[in-house]
């Protein structure tokens, strides 16, 4: 899932910018609500709340935009000062004056960018679509800036230690990779480029919140909904509710293309109308559709890279990542195409048998789920009484971390979130210290953004004297009233997952902001998160929250070998799914500039035929139409990170188990290694620190089925 960062000052993977707007929301009219706002404006001074938890109680929509506007001027005065100063260039007046500028900046686009996915009201959006090009111009009026381009340049690194020569090195390598080094004309082609970009990523974004939630599939009656469980028979009916429609009942979508309730839905046309509702999202010809909006940033995207003399924008995105190369990456992933595929047509001729007619895509979880069962004897759907929310969160995630690193938490409903479904906790270390604080926005709204994802809204870093403030957002159907939330067990992995990307965040100990916590680059920043899923099913800890919501009965321990003993099941069709949407965003971003795509659903398919991928009931998990990693997200031409990282997990996992497991001293070394490193040191580095080697894929393949 991904990981919204806050890399040190830029937001360019997930911002957007914005001209101006008129103040919203007071009594007042003209200079004088000017002078109000700008007097009682929460942005303009670092919070006083514990741990600077942004003062979300006092933050008002009219705060945004001269926070805005006064965050531009002061951090483009703090570069002024810095190039004009008169002084021989040092690391102090020139790369620290630089990590310290843009502090006002910082604290509002920090805010603001996650309400954008978390809280997208009207005015929120609005505003979006008038900051995102502005914000594109900003960033490129520091990193275009010869006369800072020259004083990083002329800064000496002798008597530096590792991570400050690192910090110079890396702020010289990102003003290359933005353009530093292009005469007038190119600059000024860049900075056009940037800024429609960044406010098609707005527009994909906002129209694909709008047609999912559109596209929810309503139903008249409670037995069009046969096969789904009483609580989620009530939250349908209450997300329908919700929409104005009583009495009805709403099937809301989440963002990859698989949809929760084709597993249980026993009315074959109500789950192929489901699928479809699913795949057909930002495609329907209407005013919400996306593909003219994926098209033309595909181009730009293309334009930008050979303007900065890449082939292609693969190449280019590629280029710093831990990957060695493009081509490596490539090779890679059709590589494992073709074995999937043929365990994802293995896997179909079972259901086929099982159903007794062909398999269509809204088929696939239906039949997969029975075929489970009569194999390994395990019904997921089965278990969700046993993973209650409240239960997961406190006995099995803040338990398993308590075990492996001695933290503890503690709830604070002093301090208040930008919503009221936010929670916070309080994270000490086993001392009693203060780590940081814990953010849990957990369930579904039709301002979110489907997903789940982990946010920063302070970073770590000890020149700044700041500890981490880290979110995670998940999207769980809200049960109806007096009535428990209960996950499915994909919900409990996800809620593993991110809080693994929390815990990457909150363990950071670096002096840098720029190299804080999840910093890291795209190809490694999963796998920390999909490391803190193998203690799910732990012993220690599955005995600790999976119980009986009602009962308090243990989950019983031969279920959960089952459930071990069923894991290969089903993962031709993941693997596939997964495949198909990694080698169609690298497809998308692998485009020559001047490439004219008339008819961007054929361009998809002939992808997806090309890398043996064109398997009809096994779809990609994104479809162009709804892909927001890489259209309105930080993954362009990067989405195959997530199996490259897993190559890293595997094999930590071989070593967690061959080295005791869940113990404080695996957990101690695991924490100071790698998740404490943040980008200080190459990441690669830090896993050779802890693994004491590189990584070998032979676990992954065992994982996947693909040895």
């Amino acid at each position: 899932m991904p990981v919204r960062r806050s890399t040190g000052r830029s937001y360019a993977d997930e911002v957007r910018g914005c001209p101006r707007v008129s103040v919203r929301g007071s009594a007042h009219t003209g200079t004088d609500v000017q002078k109000l706002v700008l007097m009682s404006n929460p942005f303009f001074e670092p919070s006083t709340l514990d741990y600077q938890l942004p003062p979300f109680a006092s933050i008002r929509d009219e705060h945004y935009l001269p926070a805005f506007d006064a965050g531009f001027a002061e951090h483009l005065a703090e570069i002024d000062a810095i190039t004009d100063s008169g002084e021989v260039p040092t690391f102090e007046n020139t790369v620290v004056a630089l990590e310290r500028a843009g502090a006002t900046l910082h604290r509002v686009a920090t805010v603001f960018f996650s309400n954008s996915v978390s809280h997208a009201t009207p005015f929120i959006q609005d505003l979006e679509q008038q900051i995102a090009p502005r914000l594109a111009e900003h960033e490129d009026n520091i990193t275009l800036n010869r006369a800072l381009f020259a004083r990083l340049r002329e800064v000496p690194l002798d008597g530096l230690d590792d991570e400050s020569v690192r910090l110079v090195e890396e702020y010289l390598k990102s003003f290359v990779r933005a353009g530093a080094e292009l005469d007038d004309d190119s600059q000024a082609t860049l900075r056009r480029l940037n800024s429609e970009l960044s406010a098609l990523r707005t527009e994909f974004s906002q129209k694909l919140l709008k047609d999912t939630n559109d596209s929810a599939l309503l139903l008249d009656s409670a037995e069009e909904l046969d096969g789904l469980s009483a609580d989620a028979i009530s939250a349908a009916a209450g997300a329908a509710a919700d929409a104005g429609h009583e009495g009805k009942y709403l099937l809301t979508l989440i963002l990859p293309t698989a949809q929760p309730a084709l597993e249980l839905l026993t009315d074959r046309g109500v789950r192929r109308r489901l699928h479809e509702a699913s795949v057909n999202r930002g495609a329907r010809g209407n005013d919400a559709d996306t593909l003219a909006i994926a098209t033309r940033m595909a181009s730009l995207r293309a334009e930008r890279a050979a303007l900065l003399g890449f082939d292609t924008h693969a190449a280019a995105a590629t280029d710093n990542q831990t990957a060695p190369s493009l081509e490596a990456i490539t090779d890679r992933m059709r590589e494992l195409a073709a074995p999937a595929v043929r365990n994802a047509r293995s896997e179909a001729e079972e259901l086929e048998t099982a159903a007794g007619h062909a398999i269509e895509p809204w088929d696939w979880a239906f039949y997969a789920s029975r075929v489970r069962k009569a194999k390994f004897d395990v019904d997921l759907d089965a278990l969700r009484p046993y993973f209650d929310l409240e239960r997961v969160i406190n006995e099995g995630v803040f338990f398993a971390a308590n075990r492996l690193y001695g933290l503890t938490f503690t709830e604070r409903p002093d301090l208040i979130g930008y919503h009221p479904d936010v929670r916070v906790w309080e994270v000490f270390n086993e001392d009693g210290s203060g780590l940081g604080l814990f953010l849990g926005d957990y369930y579904t709204r039709d301002t979110k953004s489907g997903g789940a994802w982990m946010n920063s809204f302070v970073d770590q870093s000890a020149l700044e004297g700041t500890r981490a403030v880290v979110i995670n957002n998940l999207n769980i159907s809200r049960p109806g009233e007096g009535e428990p939330t209960l996950l499915s067990y994909d919900q409990v992995v996800t809620t593993f997952h991110e809080f693994g990307h929390a815990l990457h965040g909150l363990f950071s100990d670096v002096t840098y902001p720029l190299f804080s916590g999840t910093s890291v680059p795209r190809d490694f920043v999963e796998y920390p998160s999909q490391v803190n899923e193998m203690w799910i099913l732990w012993p220690e800890i599955v005995a600790h929250y999976a119980r009986h919501h009602e009962t308090g009965e243990a989950l019983p321990q031969d279920v959960i070998d089952r459930i071990h003993a069923a894991g290969a099941w089903g993962e031709g069709f993941e693997t596939t799914a997964y495949l198909g949407a990694a080698l169609l965003d690298l497809a998308w971003h692998s485009i020559p500039a001047g490439t004219v795509i008339e008819d961007p659903l054929a361009f998809e398919a002939a992808a997806l035929a090309d890398a043996g991928l064109d398997f009809a009931p096994v779809p990609p998990r994104y479809r162009t139409s709804y892909f927001k990693h890489i259209f309105a997200g930080g993954y362009a031409a990067s989405y195959y990170a997530y199996i490259w990282s897993e190559m890293l997990d595997a094999d930590t996992v071989e070593w967690f188990r061959s080295s005791g497991g869940l113990t404080r001293g695996n957990g101690d070394h695991f924490r100071r290694e790698l998740l404490s490193r943040g980008n200080s040191i190459d990441p690669l580095e830090a896993f050779r620190r802890f693994r004491g080697r590189d990584a070998e894929l032979q676990p992954l393949l065992v994982r996947r089925g693909l040895a």
